[in-house]
This record gives C-alpha cells, sequence and structure tokens, in this order.
C-alpha cells in the first residue's frame, strides 16, 4: 500500500449506477491508503477554472500600496494579503505571497461571545476598478467549490461504509458556514534564497481542494516510507486531500497525508495555485463525536501499514477544544501581527515576549 503516485478519480463516473460502484471503491482506496487523489471532470465548468486563472497574475501584479489597503492586520477574521515570507514552517522561511479570502458571510460576533466565533466574517477585496469582475468570478468560483465539498464529504461517507449523510452532523446549516481559500504565489529560486515554498505540513480541517493555477511542479506528498511523491499539475483537475479532523473523525481511516510545495527553479515563471479549506461547525469538539464502521472496512485500514516517516507536526488540539478555537489558535500562531491587533489575549498566551518577527505556521 506504499502509493508511488496520486490517483486520478473521474467525476463523470458517478453519472451511473455501474461505474458509481468503480468511483466509490477507487475513493476508498484513495482514502485509506494515500490521503490525496485527482478530481478530474468535477462539477466546476471549465470557464470558471480558466477565468480565475486569468486573474491571478493581474492580483499579484497590483501596485504594492493597493495589496498594503488589504493587509490582513486589518481584519480580525484573519483575511487579505500576507508579504512574501511572513509564515515559517519546521522552522525556516515559506517563500510565498498570498491572499486569503472566504465564501460570504457576515459576523454574528458580538462581545461576550467565545473568540473563535469571530473568526468567521466578511473578506477583504482590492478595488474593483484595479481588477474588474475578480471579486464576482472567485466568489463564483467559491460558491462552485463549496457546493462540491458537501456532495464530496457525501461520498467519503459513503466509501467509508456510512450512510450518505454519516459525516453531515459536523457542519452546520450551509447558509450559516462558512470555507477558506488562498491565492498563493510562490516566486522562483531567481527571487527567493530558499526552495521551501511551504514547508512539510498537514492540513488541519476535513477536506482540501486545491487547483494548481500554472503549470509548475512542486508540490509534493509524503508516502508511508518517506519518500516524496510529485502531484504535478492537471488542467482542470482538483488535488484533494484529508485534514488532520477528518482523520480522527473517521478513526484513522481517512489519512492525512504529510505534503510540501518546492519553489519553481530559475529561469522558470510563479507558481500559482488555490487552495480551499472547507470548515466544519465551529463549535464542534471532534472527540465527542463517534463513529461506527463496517469491520471489514476498519480492515482496510489495519492492513494498511504504519507511516514510517513523516516531516510533518501533528495536530492535537482537536480532541481537547472546539473546532474553531483550533482554527483561530493555528491562526493567531502562524500570524501573530494580526492576532496582536485582534486578540490580544491571545497573542499574549502564545507570544509572552512579544511580536516575533515571522509566524510559526507549524
Amino acid at each position: 500500500m506504499n502509493f508511488q503516485s496520486v490517483p486520478i478519480l473521474d467525476y463523470s463516473l458517478l453519472s451511473n449506477s455501474e461505474s458509481r460502484s468503480i468511483f466509490i471503491e477507487q475513493l476508498r482506496h484513495a482514502l485509506i491508503n494515500v490521503g490525496f487523489l485527482y478530481l478530474k471532470n468535477p462539477p466546476v465548468t471549465d470557464e470558471t477554472f480558466d477565468s480565475l486563472v486569468a486573474y491571478i497574475p493581474r492580483v499579484f501584479a497590483l501596485p504594492q500600496e493597493a495589496k498594503d489597503a488589504i493587509a490582513m492586520t486589518n481584519s480580525p477574521h484573519f483575511l487579505g494579503y500576507s508579504k512574501l515570507g511572513v509564515e515559517r514552517t519546521k522552522g525556516a522561511s515559506d517563500q510565498r505571497e498570498q491572499f486569503d479570502f472566504a465564501t460570504p458571510l457576515e459576523s454574528e460576533w458580538k462581545e461576550g461571545d467565545p473568540e473563535h466565533l469571530r473568526l468567521w466574517g466578511p473578506s477583504q477585496w482590492p478595488k474593483e476598478n484595479d481588477v474588474p469582475g475578480f471579486k464576482d468570478t472567485l466568489n463564483l468560483y467559491l460558491t462552485q467549490v463549496a457546493d462540491l465539498s458537501y456532495e464530496f464529504i457525501g461520498l467519503v461517507a459513503e466509501a467509508l461504509g456510512l450512510p450518505r449523510d454519516g459525516l453531515d452532523q459536523f457542519y452546520d446549516a450551509h447558509e450559516k458556514m462558512q470555507h477558506r481559500a488562498k491565492i498563493v504565489k510562490y516566486p522562483t529560486l531567481d527571487e527567493v534564497s530558499s526552495d521551501q515554498g511551504v514547508g512539510p505540513h498537514f492540513d488541519g480541517g476535513f477536506l482540501t481542494f486545491l487547483l494548481q493555477a500554472s503549470d509548475h511542479p512542486g508540490l509534493q506528498v509524503q508516502n508511508l516510507s518517506g519518500q516524496w511523491i510529485d502531484v504535478p499539475p492537471v488542467p482542470h483537475t482538483f488535488v484533494i486531500n484529508i485534514g488532520k479532523g477528518l482523520e480522527g473523525v473517521t478513526q484513522g481511516l481517512a489519512r492525512a497525508t504529510s505534503h510540501r510545495v518546492l519553489s519553481p527553479p530559475r529561469g522558470a515563471t510563479p507558481r500559482y495555485s488555490v487552495p480551499f479549506f472547507q470548515n466544519i461547525g465551529q463549535d464542534l469538539r471532534l472527540s465527542d463525536k463517534v463513529l461506527q464502521f463496517p469491520p471489514e472496512v476498519l480492515q482496510l485500514r489495519d492492513s494498511r501499514g504504519d507511516v514510517a516517516a513523516t516531516d510533518s507536526v501533528n495536530f492535537s488540539e482537536y480532541d481537547r477544544e472546539p473546532s474553531g478555537l483550533v482554527q483561530l489558535i493555528g491562526r493567531v500562531k502562524s500570524h501573530p501581527d494580526v492576532a496582536q491587533r485582534h486578540y490580544p489575549n491571545l497573542f499574549h498566551r502564545f507570544f509572552p515576549q512579544g511580536l516575533p518577527a515571522q509566524g510559526e505556521a507549524y
């Protein structure tokens, strides 16, 4: 079960009952043995993909003052622009510039509510005159991916032997949910001194849907023996991976897999990507939810083998804290300047010596 490539699943197989069973079997293998998969022919139009991809270089080409005007430090929701090199992973600087956005939602937080409920709220956007149509294009994309994420979590449940709605209990009503995304630029080694686009890590939630928005390789995942396996771009596909939250609630059936991104080489052009992170209800303590899986599915997990080596740090707070607080703590650690301004109590808890030069993502 020590994979050497990431499997490609075809969403169109779901169109009839015979091929649907093939898809579910392939999905079960990817969930249990790999933790990553490509999804081709997804229910997101090629036009939506292509329109967003065309905007991305234009957004990063905005004047620095236009980007700074929507700096993440303005936002208690940790949404907005982050300069190159402000985060570290595994003790080294991540060489990426990025904008954080989220699906549309107005904040309902009020003074006295738990602080983690303040994490969800409206995005900051570039001025419409600077990139006409970008906001509408990205919001359309985020809406289509959010719809896909709910459909896909039902397929995950089915593949693991649960009822189709077996994981729905981890979400609030859709109109009360918010999911996050980044638009990321990885400069070439002509511009940066390290090939660590982003260092080895796990994602923390349930599902991530990644659009590799340029034709550069760089994404790698770590197999059971610790080898790094390339995940090259395939146009009009998503790369979907499992987060530590979903691994936890499925008793390790769905496998979170360590991954990283390498910077493009000298003489290339920047790499662009758009990860979409599906959230779950903010007040959930995942350890309070116990799911029952068929013995034959649990046996697949037990026969998989153990991870011999990983370069990533595990998440542990899900056993003790509400999901929203786990996410907020992660944001505070990776963006302490935002925390200092908007969450002073948490900032002083994690940074008693004052503001560090960089955040520590993991």
